[in-house]
Order: structure tokens, then sequence, then C-alpha cells
């Protein structure tokens, strides 16, 4: 099994469980988006506004993870297939994920225990949106360091950045 299987296998994977994690935060943060905009019963703006930010970022990631499963298939010679592409749709993801997942942590003191606390009126779903927000955050950082080992083994078969992720 040469390494080409490989990168077909595993570029499925990988985009489909940032696909499937992305959903399950899509979920939640659309969820706590409508309460908070139906109820008005947020602690804070920053819990607000961080919530909003982490379901725009889901959404992101799912069309665009979505159109990048479609193109690595249906279109392997395309631009949006090539190394280059790959590393600056992943880069820009993983600086919103990083960004949304460290802001709704802060905004949450570092996490919440909901046995203790009394403020926050969604306890056990910021957790989860917290936490998740972390789990996509590190399948995109894997994603884009497998990228970028393909763009210097591209790189270095004369193909340059622009070369498809498989030969």
């Amino acid at each position: 099994m040469n390494f080409d299987t490989h990168m077909r296998r595993g570029h499925t994977i990988v985009f489909s469980l940032i696909i499937f994690f992305s959903i399950i935060e899509l979920a939640i943060s659309a969820w706590l988006t409508s309460r908070f905009n139906a109820h008005h019963n947020f602690f804070s703006l920053a819990e607000r506004d961080r919530t909003r930010f982490l379901l725009f970022t889901s959404i992101w990631t799912i069309v665009f993870s979505s159109l990048y499963i479609f193109f690595f298939f249906s279109l392997p010679d395309s631009f949006l297939s090539s190394v280059a592409s790959h590393i600056l749709f992943l880069f820009l993801t993983w600086v919103f994920w990083t960004a949304g997942a460290a802001s709704i942590t802060a905004a949450l003191g570092g996490g919440l225990n909901c046995n203790t606390q009394s403020v926050f009126v969604y306890c056990g779903q910021l957790n989860a949106l917290e936490g998740f927000a972390w789990v996509i955050w590190i399948l995109v950082t894997f994603a884009i360091l497998v990228v970028l080992i393909r763009g210097v083994v591209s790189a270095r078969r004369g193909d340059g950045i622009r070369g498809a992720l498989i030969a």
C-alpha cells in the first residue's frame, strides 16, 4: 500500500471527523445563541459574542471542509486540491478555532464546575461548547501538520507547494 492510498483514506477520515465534530459544535452553539437571543440570560456579552463566533466558525468549517473533500476526489488536479490551497484553508480555520476555543475558555474562566457554580445558566452546554472547540482545534492542528509535511515532500519532489496532495 503506497503513501497516496494513505493520503486518500486519511484525508477522508480527518476531514469527516472535523465535519462531524463541527456539526456537534454547530448544534450546541446554535442552541445557546437562540436561548441567549430569546431570554437574554447570558452571563456577559463576552459569553454571548464568543458563542456566536463559535457558531460562525463551525459553519465555516462544515461548508469549506465539505467542499475540500468534494474537490479532493472530484478534481484532484485543481488548485483547490493542492497543498497550497489546503494550507491556506487549514491555517485560516486553525486561527478561527484557536481564537474561538481560547476565547470561550477565557470567558468561562477555564471551565465550569456545574456542581458549585450558579452564575452560568447553561453550564453543561457551555462546557460541551468549550470541549468540542478544543477537540476540533486538535483535529485541525493534526491536519495542517500532515499537509505541511506533504508540502515538504511535494517541494522536494519538484512539484512545489502548488503540487497535489497525492501524486
